[in-house]
């Protein structure tokens, strides 16, 4: 009698494609972007397959028209694809790729560290989003992502009527083993002096305000000799060192940040940085301020300051808002400013940090620790995939969980949303 034995039948599962569109090249893309899922790729490389791709709908960046016959190769290749804010060919174009996403019946991720639907009076943006319908256009969004990622709590709680699938909190982290987050603390010209820096982009005039006068103030309660200025974010000029409507803001902010300012100069201006490059300015600073306008709009912010503040041992002074409150402890991880508090608050509790080195350095000290626990994107990264099974399950992409199941069975790390 022969003996039949049952055939052993392998198979080979394919990896996890996802297709990340970030907006642009900026801070926004960096840290919930290119940063994050390039992590994903480096840890995972056995079950993910990531591409990057500005421009997965094939629009000529010259003439601003449709490629014909654009096959949309990336787009259908993948399983899951992310986008975020309105990228920079504009809001058509993003609403374009959920479009697109949903005929090829592919897993929809949108993210956003912005408000965009609340822009406060005020804001150079306002008016553009207004025109051009932008605010309606990230609703939709919102309500055809199978998976929407947003920063913090109040975020979430302002956007939650809007979305169709699921809603989550996935806080903006750094990758601490960067050469970027590295750098050696720039040493002091001068031992008895304390640096103050602030480090903003284009779009922070109304907050700047909440500043006004306070630097000359402290100036005079503390010495000028005693401290120094350190303001970053300044655009670099072009090709041809012509100058634009961006330095008209930044000249506005050096009259507003400056407001009474005599005698010797003690103040620095610094071009900004690429984002790769951040933790330069952190590097330059021994304590660093946050004045913010209380809206609804910046009470939306992610706290990345703390992420990027704590790895430098360095205390934030910043305005009550958004979520800082979850980190900044008043005395021990830095302060925080009351939105009703007069400016001799500010002042108050400026002088008190500069002129107390070892206070100040313990709250630097207390402040790293909590950011190397919360904000290491080495040790929250892998929540993600967490996020992405549980998210493909209650949507029903059946052979999605499927694929993540097989990958990451038994990976205890890898947890739930």
């Amino acid at each position: 009698m022969r003996s039949l034995l049952a055939p052993h039948i392998f198979y080979t599962m394919d990896k996890i494609k996802i297709l990340v569109v970030p907006a642009n090249d900026g801070g926004c893309a960096y840290y919930r972007a290119w940063a994050p899922f390039g992590k994903l790729a480096e840890k995972f490389p056995e079950a993910l397959d990531i591409r990057f791709n500005k421009n997965p709908l094939g629009l000529d960046e010259k003439t601003g028209a449709w490629q014909e016959d654009f096959d949309f190769e990336d787009m259908k290749w993948c399983d899951i694809i992310f986008t975020q804010n309105i990228c920079n060919f504009g809001g058509e174009y993003t609403a374009r790729i959920i479009g697109k996403a949903r005929e090829f019946k592919k897993f929809i991720h949108y993210d956003t560290d912005d408000l965009l639907t609340e822009l406060y009076e005020g804001h150079r943006l306002k008016g553009v989003y207004e025109e051009k319908g932008l605010s309606d256009i990230t609703k939709f969004l919102y309500n055809n992502a199978d998976l929407v990622t947003v920063t913090q709590r109040k975020f979430a709680e302002r956007v939650q009527e809007f979305c169709g699938g699921v809603l989550a909190v996935v806080k903006n982290c750094i990758d601490y083993k960067l050469e970027a987050w590295n750098h050696t603390k720039v040493p002091h010209r001068n031992k008895r002096v304390v640096r103050v820096g602030w480090a903003g982009g284009i779009h922070h005039e109304e907050d700047v305000k909440e500043f006004a006068g306070i630097p000359a103030l402290v100036n005079t309660r503390v010495g000028r000799e005693n401290v120094e200025w350190h303001f970053f974010g300044k655009p670099p000029l072009g090709p041809n060192e012509e100058k634009d409507w961006q330095h008209d803001v930044w000249q506005n902010y050096k009259r507003i940040l400056l407001k009474g300012f005599k005698g010797a100069r003690n103040w620095f201006i610094h071009s900004a940085l690429p984002s790769d490059q951040y933790g330069v300015m952190f590097a330059h600073m021994d304590i660093a301020i946050a004045p913010l306008q209380m809206n609804a709009f910046n009470d939306s912010k992610s706290e990345i300051k703390v992420a990027e503040c704590g790895r430098y041992k360095v205390p934030l002074i910043a305005s009550n808002v958004g979520c800082y409150d979850e980190t900044i402890k008043n005395g021990k991880t830095g302060y925080l400013i009351d939105e009703d508090a007069s400016k001799r608050v500010w002042v108050d509790t400026l002088a008190k940090v500069i002129k107390n080195r070892s206070h100040r350095e313990q709250m630097g000290e207390n402040l790293h620790t909590v950011t190397e626990e919360y904000f290491d994107m080495n040790k929250v990264v892998d929540h993600r995939v967490g996020l992405y099974i549980q998210s493909a399950e209650m949507r029903g992409y059946k052979s999605l969980v499927e694929k993540f199941n097989h990958f990451f069975a038994g990976k205890s790390k890898i947890g739930r949303a």
